[in-house]
């Protein structure tokens, strides 16, 4: 099993010992892009609109009268809002059969691309983007270029190449989006996002600025705070991003809705090691919506910090039922690793594996969850290869992180340094207050022999959050013991 130690760079693969030795590799593919519907046809989107396989279908809505749901549905999607599965399901089925029988209605095909992207999001089956993009292209086709109501199409565009984690795309639809309607506020936020991952926080907060300055309206409120909310958090004012999420979830008009917000709280909660709290709030958005996946793998991650560990393990594997999320099989993963339950960690990553690769056939760039699963898990070098690639086309604070922490494992500290110097550096966008970020700068001051700043972040990254993971925080815990500092055990959630 391809499991190294956390303590120290590597750069080749050493089993744990006792462990079998290392698989030979297999090299992930590169990410499959979609190919739009240039020059293709209406018609031709329409026959794309076959019957769901069994095994994707959604489950279906509850019996009783359904007429309020496509409405309540349709007031989310088309504002870029949380919907409930059941929901989304009778809208998809109501605007296939409108664009089936009127082929020419952009409205219709535009509301149901933005329904597949919900889909896709909210169960992580990211077979759903494919068609969300056909649906929203057509859209585009049959208005035709430049058309004034377009903005609403190359929104969804714009929120699909978010969802993608395709920020330049992001960045492009969504400024074509704000150029058609700069007083329409459903246009600002997936900019607001494709600026974030693009590592671009100056424009992502002058465009929240713009958004903010709307006024516009109570049904907006919500979303916008929520919005607020990310910005604040990734410039590290979390008291801030909390109360601003704690406004929206008060202010949401659906279940679906505030259970997201109460997610979002959970996970800032989480983010600074207050894992009651945490738990609270994930399970107040599971009673919700029950089975939600964020939410559910929120209060594995909670219940693991508590010591829970088997109702920890039950709540990520329910989060993994149906259509598993890549990033919390990784998770789990690491949580039966720390366990020492290796055969079930491994298969957590084979599963992973297979979810990334589901993903990246979906058009999804995984490039970053690949970079960092490898550098812990596996190649250090193929992970440096693929994240160098992503910087160089979007240079977010999450890719310098996982960049330096893949130089680092791949026995390059000195660049490696660099790259953790910009994920946690203020002035250089580094922001947010992240227990894994400083972890990584800690262990990367150590290998290079900087005793005193290494000591000094690895505190700082267990002040933040005493519990960030499960092989991180026992591994912040050992580099501390040998540079001659044992801390205190529970450290402070707060930095003082």
């Amino acid at each position: 099993m391809k499991i190294r130690q956390y303590g120290r760079s590597a750069p080749g693969p050493s089993p744990v010992a006792g462990q079998p030795p290392p698989r030979r590799r297999r090299r992930w593919p590169r990410r499959v892009l979609v190919t739009a519907l240039a020059g293709g046809t209406v018609a031709g989107a329409v026959l794309m609109l076959r019957p769901e396989p069994p095994h994707r279908r959604a489950l279906p809505p509850a019996p009783g009268p359904q007429a309020h749901v496509p409405a309540q549905a349709l007031t989310a999607v088309t504002s870029g809002l949380p919907a409930a599965l059941p929901d989304l399901a009778v809208l998809i089925g109501q605007q296939e059969s409108r664009v089936r029988a009127r082929p020419q209605d952009a409205q219709a095909w535009a509301v149901l691309g933005a329904a597949y992207l919900e889909r896709g999001r909210q169960s992580a089956d990211t077979a759903n983007y494919p068609k969300a993009e056909r649906a929203l292209r057509t859209a585009l086709q049959v208005r035709g270029e430049g058309h004034p109501q377009n903005a609403v199409a190359l929104d969804g565009l714009a929120s699909l190449a978010n969802a993608r984690r395709d920020f330049p795309e992001a960045k492009r639809y969504g400024e074509q989006a704000l150029k058609l309607a700069p007083k329409q506020w459903t246009a600002y936020p997936p900019l607001i996002d494709a600026y974030t991952g693009l590592g671009d926080y100056k424009a992502a907060r002058s465009t929240l600025d713009k958004l903010t300055a709307l006024h516009a309206g109570a049904a907006a409120r919500p979303a916008v705070m929520a919005e607020a909310s990310a910005v604040y958090r990734d410039r590290g004012w979390r008291e801030d991003a909390t109360a601003q999420l704690t406004d929206a979830a008060a202010a949401a008009r659906t279940p679906a809705e505030q259970a997201a917000r109460l997610t979002g709280i959970g996970q800032l909660s989480w983010e600074r090691g207050d894992r009651e709290d945490a738990l609270r709030h994930f399970e107040a958005a599971l009673r919700l919506v029950p089975g939600g996946r964020a939410a559910l793998a929120g209060r594995g991650r909670a219940l693991a910090a508590l010591g829970r560990d088997g109702e920890a393990l039950a709540a990520y594997r329910a989060a993994l039922a149906g259509q598993p999320d890549p990033r919390d099989a990784l998770e789990l993963g690491e949580l039966y690793e720390s366990l020492g339950m290796f055969p079930s960690a491994q298969a957590q990553y084979d599963l992973m594996k297979r979810r990334a690769e589901e993903a990246a056939a979906g058009g999804v760039d995984e490039e970053l969850l690949i970079g960092q699963f490898e550098a812990d898990h596996g190649d250090a070098r193929e992970a440096v290869e693929r994240l160098e690639e992503e910087w160089l086309r979007q240079p977010g604070i999450e890719v310098a992180d996982a960049l330096g922490w893949a130089l680092h494992r791949a026995g390059d500290d000195t660049q490696a340094l660099e790259y953790a110097s910009k994920a946690t550096d203020r002035t250089k966008g580094g922001g947010v207050r992240s227990a894994p970020y400083v972890f990584h700068l800690g262990m990367i001051e150590r290998e290079l022999g900087e005793d005193g700043p290494a000591r000094r972040h690895l505190e700082e990254a267990l002040r933040i959050n005493p519990y960030f993971s499960p092989l991180g925080a026992p591994a912040a815990r050992s580099a501390l013991h040998e540079l001659g500092e044992v801390p205190d055990e529970p450290l402070p959630a707060e930095l003082p």
